[in-house]
C-alpha cells in the first residue's frame, strides 16, 4: 500500500465530522426475532472534513495535499480529535494507560494497543500510527528510560532485552488514524468570493 507519513492539516481536520463504521448483517425470521451477523471484527474510521474549510488559503492547502497524494492512491495520517490518546483527550499520557501484553522472557516485540470497554465484550485495536515523541513505556508500572524503541510507522515496541516472564508491558502515546481520500474527484466552489468552499472532503480509514 502507497502511504506517505505526513499528516492532513490539523486546523482543517478539526472541523471535521465522522467517527467508527461497523458492519452487521441482520436477518429477520418469520416469528419476528432478529439473526445478527457481524461481518467486520474490527471498525473503520469515516471522516468528512469538507466542515474545516475556514478560508482560500485552507482551500489552497487542500488542493495541494490532495494532489501530491494523488487523489485515492496514497495514505496519510490524520487527527482525530475525539480519539488521539491512550487516555481520554482531556487527560495527560502516562506509561500505564494501556496493556500491551505480559512478558515471557523470551519476546522483545509488542503492538501498541488501545482497548474500548471493558465489562462486556471489550474491543483491542492495534495502534499503527504513533506520533513521534509521545510513547512511553512501563514496565510492571515502572516508567522506562532507554532500552526500548518504537517504530512510528507500524505502532511495534522493541526492546533490547526482553521482558521477563510475568512482567506487565504498559503504554501511554499520542496517535494518527491511516486514512485516504475516498473520492478522486475534488469539488471547490469558489462561489462565496472570500471564502470559498470544499463541500465534502471524505476521507475513510485504510487497514495496514
Amino acid at each position: 500500500m502507497a502511504f506517505h507519513e505526513i499528516r492532513f492539516p490539523v486546523e482543517i481536520a478539526r472541523g471535521a465530522r465522522g467517527g467508527p463504521e461497523r458492519r452487521t448483517q441482520i436477518v429477520t425470521t418469520a416469528s419476528g426475532h432478529e439473526e445478527r451477523n457481524q461481518l467486520w471484527v474490527n471498525s473503520r474510521r469515516r471522516y468528512d472534513a469538507g466542515y474545516g474549510i475556514r478560508s482560500r488559503n485552507d482551500i489552497d492547502n487542500i488542493l495541494s495535499f490532495f494532489e501530491e497524494r494523488r487523489g485515492r492512491f496514497h495514505g496519510f495520517r490524520f487527527r482525530d480529535r475525539a480519539d488521539f490518546k491512550s487516555c481520554p483527550p482531556d487527560e495527560d499520557v502516562t506509561p500505564t494507560d494501556q496493556v500491551l501484553a505480559t512478558g515471557d522472557g523470551a519476546v522483545t516485540s509488542f503492538q501498541l494497543v488501545k482497548q474500548y470497554g471493558s465489562a462486556f465484550a471489550p474491543w483491542t485495536r492495534d495502534i499503527v500510527k504513533p506520533v513521534d515523541g509521545t510513547v512511553v513505556i512501563a514496565l510492571d508500572g515502572v516508567a522506562q528510560g532507554p532500552g526500548w524503541s518504537v517504530d512510528v510507522s507500524t505502532g511495534i515496541v522493541s526492546f533490547d532485552v526482553a521482558p521477563g516472564s510475568g512482567v506487565a508491558v504498559t503504554a501511554g502515546f499520542e496517535f494518527d488514524v491511516p486514512v485516504r481520500f475516498d473520492a478522486d474527484f475534488l469539488e471547490i466552489d469558489l462561489e462565496t468570493f472570500k471564502a470559498g468552499a470544499i463541500p465534502s472532503i471524505p476521507l475513510i480509514e485504510v487497514r495496514t
